[in-house]
């Protein structure tokens, strides 16, 4: 079998559930070793570690941290975990796919004038978290000479980003800091040959989708919108992971890609 990623490396914040996890099943499907980092408790450690042999069963290398990468000082200490993996060899693929944002309304619900609201240190955690935090990792990874001439630097946003829903104010600023920060990336790393773009999902069942206020409500009326009626898929999401990592992918760059069966475009 040809494994088009053979002897690359990737980096997944983020890869134990959802869009990361899925990413790092296919990128392994293709040849590509691993380090993904994750913030899990104990007792979910059974079923992720499964999956984790599941990647492994590909004959890749995957070596895990369960370990805060938002944290500066776990960072450093990641970074050196990360060139001891690495060993000679730099990475080629970083996916930002951390999903921890405030759900905290911006304005009381009727009837419900006690409600705790967003708060500003929520807000500024909830953009550090999911927005400029990548910047962060980026520098650091560069700094200390980590990434390939050719790495693909990818984050993820959501329709979020534009559709404005009820609790969603924290991350929908996050995601629009997100892209921001993509495209700045994309322009003043290039001389490096570094590639960033941001993949937009549609609308996908995952653990931190089911954390919005009304998730059931938004995935039906996602359904009923998307023209082939259905959710996204953490897999659909994965497969232009893939593709993105691809030496036919080299000349996107600062670009945002909608994943999401033309979700966006249906009224």
């Amino acid at each position: 079998m040809v494994t088009k990623l053979k002897d690359k490396w990737g980096l997944i914040l983020g890869g134990s559930s959802g869009i990361g996890l899925a990413s790092a099943k296919k990128l392994a499907s293709e040849g590509m070793n691993l380090i993904v980092i994750h913030r899990d408790r104990r007792g979910a450690m059974t079923e992720i570690n499964a999956h984790f042999s599941d990647i492994r069963a590909h004959g890749v290398e995957l070596v895990s941290f369960n370990q805060d990468a938002l944290s500066e000082d776990s960072r450093g200490d990641l970074l050196t975990k990360i060139a001891d993996a690495l060993k000679s060899s730099r990475l080629s693929l970083m996916l930002h796919s951390i999903a921890l944002g405030n759900l905290k309304p911006a304005a009381p619900p009727s009837g419900s004038p006690d409600t705790p609201l967003l708060g500003e240190l929520d807000l500024q955690q909830t953009i550090y978290n999911m927005g400029s935090s990548l910047l962060f990792w980026v520098q650091d990874l560069h700094r200390a000479n980590l990434l390939a001439d050719d790495t693909r630097i990818l984050g993820l946003t959501s329709e979020g980003n534009r559709v404005t829903w009820n609790g969603y104010a924290a991350i929908s600023a996050a995601k629009a800091t997100l892209e921001s920060l993509v495209r700045a990336i994309a322009k003043e790393f290039a001389p490096y040959g570094i590639r960033c773009n941001v993949l937009q999902a549609g609308l996908t069942d995952t653990k931190a989708f089911r954390l919005i206020p009304g998730c059931d409500e938004l995935a039906k009326k996602a359904v009923t919108k998307n023209p082939f009626g259905r959710l996204t898929t953490p897999e659909d999401v994965a497969a232009v992971v893939y593709l993105m990592a691809l030496k036919e992918a080299a000349w996107i760059n600062g670009a945002l890609l909608r994943v999401d069966g033309g979700e966006a475009i249906s009224g």
